[in-house]
C-alpha cells in the first residue's frame, strides 16, 4: 500500500486588519486626549463678575508700571531683579507663610517683569497669585 504524502499548507495570517485596528485606536486616543500644559506656578485667574472678593488678610500688591518701575505695597524697588524682589517680598510677608499676592501690571509693561515677579514669589513658596485685570466696559448700542 502506497500512501501519498499530503502536503499541508502553512497557515497564512493576514496582519493587515490588525494593523488597521491598531492605527485606528492610536488615532482615536490622540484625538480624544486633551493636551493641557500644567504650570509650576498656581495662578488664581480673576473672574470678571464685577464683585469684589472678600479677603481675610491684606494682600501684597506688586505694581508694575509701563516705564519699568516696580512697587511692592507702595515701596519702590531701585533695580527690579528677581533677588531684590524676593527679598522685599520676604520682608513684606513677615510671618505669613503664603500671603495673597496681587500683581497689577500696566498693559504696556514688559512681560519679562511680570514673569520676574511671579518667579520671585515662587522661589519663596508663595502660591496664591492673582493677576489684576479690569473689566472691559460694555457699550450698549
Amino acid at each position: 500500500m502506497k500512501l501519498m504524502r499530503q502536503h499541508s499548507e502553512e497557515p497564512d495570517v493576514n496582519l493587515t486588519p490588525m494593523i488597521d485596528v491598531v492605527f485606528l485606536l492610536l488615532l482615536f486616543f490622540m484625538v480624544s486626549t486633551s493636551f493641557i500644559r500644567e504650570s509650576s506656578l498656581k495662578v488664581d485667574l480673576p473672574e470678571a463678575t464685577g464683585q469684589a472678593l472678600a479677603e481675610q488678610e491684606a494682600p501684597i500688591d506688586i505694581i508694575i508700571r509701563a516705564n519699568g518701575e516696580v512697587l511692592v505695597n507702595d515701596t519702590p524697588i531701585a533695580v527690579a531683579t528677581r533677588d531684590a524682589l524676593r527679598d522685599l517680598l520676604k520682608t513684606t510677608a513677615g510671618e505669613n507663610a503664603d500671603p495673597h499676592i496681587i500683581i497689577s501690571a500696566d498693559a504696556n509693561a514688559e512681560y519679562q517683569q511680570i514673569v520676574t515677579a511671579m518667579d520671585a514669589a515662587q522661589l519663596l513658596g508663595f502660591t496664591r497669585l492673582t493677576l489684576a485685570t479690569r473689566q472691559k466696559s460694555v457699550e450698549t448700542p
